[in-house]
């Protein structure tokens, strides 16, 4: 395995911005530096704290169980979802014709949506802080944007992490990662070129949440535009500040919620109860044991409250999303296949303004 002689010349950018802003994310810091955060980790290579992983990636995902208790993060540029717990049921499933590969993480603390199409780099990593070493498994997509980060705790079985690393370790262990520029992001239609008479009773034809996906595809609507044409009854436009005000309704309350927060390649969904919301500076936060989010409240540019038609009645959700339209992240009530949603999630996204 070949590795260089010296600290690569990022890591010394980095340390000079970190030391001028020491409290920096990592993602921030990566665009300070004027390189993706997948480069600025693959820069430690040079110093042994990175090793660069290979996939299948699907085949080291189900490998994950082996190593017990951990915290897994997935983030957008406005949301990040922390949650502790367990891989527990793991899922890969094969493409299927035009379909890319898939899987799921199925348990009551880490349930995932995985989308492995856009996954391009891995890396284990060692950084020194200031209670020791914290080792993680990182994972970014072909442009080098972050799309999973996994930290073992206390309690993980460590020898199981460092086999699978072992295991996915790459022959070549290079401090530069390639990536691909960014796409060109797809314009909607015209709104004068949709049947919004169809679209809307194929919206109401729906008998699963899931079938809303496709239906987008079907009529060729980008998803906010799907909002907008739905009319009042099916999606309507609340406060950019309603994420803290259903948050902190939630956490009063007692009711326990759904937050879906997603990039290209995975959604992360923590069901259950928010107690502690603290806002800090831009940030309105869930601090929780075992879950925290992290939402920057001026990158909301847009909040909708949406009720989607299924077998067993309406579902009500609210989906936020930022100037650029992209979706920043969903919250539901908490509920299961066959069950009605809850009252008491009804009354807080009907009581937003």
């Amino acid at each position: 395995m070949s590795t260089t002689a010296a600290p690569h010349p990022l890591l010394e950018r980095l340390a000079a911005l970190q030391a001028a802003e020491p409290r920096l994310r990592a993602r921030d810091a990566a665009a300070k530096l004027g390189v993706t955060e997948g480069q600025l980790v693959a820069a430690r290579v040079s110093t042994g704290e990175a090793r660069v992983l290979r996939g299948p990636w699907g085949d080291l995902i189900k490998r994950l169980p082996e190593i017990g208790h951990v915290m897994c993060l997935a983030r957008n540029e406005a949301a990040v979802n922390e949650r502790h717990g367990k891989y527990e049921t793991v899922e890969i499933f094969p493409p299927m014709g035009k379909a890319p590969p898939m899987g799921q993480v199925v348990g009551p603390d880490i349930d995932l949506r995985i989308f492995l199409a856009p996954w391009g780099s891995g890396f284990a990593l060692a950084e020194e802080i200031k209670d020791g070493t914290r080792h993680s498994l990182q994972f970014f997509d072909k442009h080098g944007v972050a799309i999973q980060k996994i930290y073992p705790q206390d309690d993980a079985d460590t020898a199981a992490y460092e086999k699978i690393v072992q295991d996915f370790l790459a022959e070549a262990q290079s401090p530069e990662l390639s990536v691909e520029p960014e796409p060109e992001k797809t314009a909607d239609p015209d709104d004068a070129s949709v049947d919004v008479e169809a679209f809307r009773r194929d919206w109401d034809a729906m008998q699963d949440t899931h079938q809303f996906f496709f239906m987008l595809r079907k009529h060729k609507v980008g998803r906010e535009q799907a909002l907008r044409l739905a009319g009042e009854e099916r999606a309507r436009p609340v406060a950019a500040m309603a994420p803290r005000t259903l948050l902190e309704a939630a956490s009063k309350s007692g009711q326990e919620i759904m937050i879906f927060v997603g990039n290209r390649g995975i959604i992360q969904i923590h069901t259950g109860p928010v107690r502690n919301i603290k806002p800090m500076g831009p940030w309105i936060n869930v601090l929780d044991p075992e879950f925290n989010l992290h939402l920057r409240e001026d990158l909301v540019a847009r909040a909708w409250v949406v009720k989607k038609a299924t077998k067993d009645g309406t579902v009500t959700s609210m989906e936020i999303y930022d100037g650029a339209g992209e979706n920043i992240a969903l919250f539901f009530g908490k509920r299961k296949p066959g069950q009605p949603e809850p009252e008491g999630w009804r009354e807080i996204v009907n009581s937003l303004a």
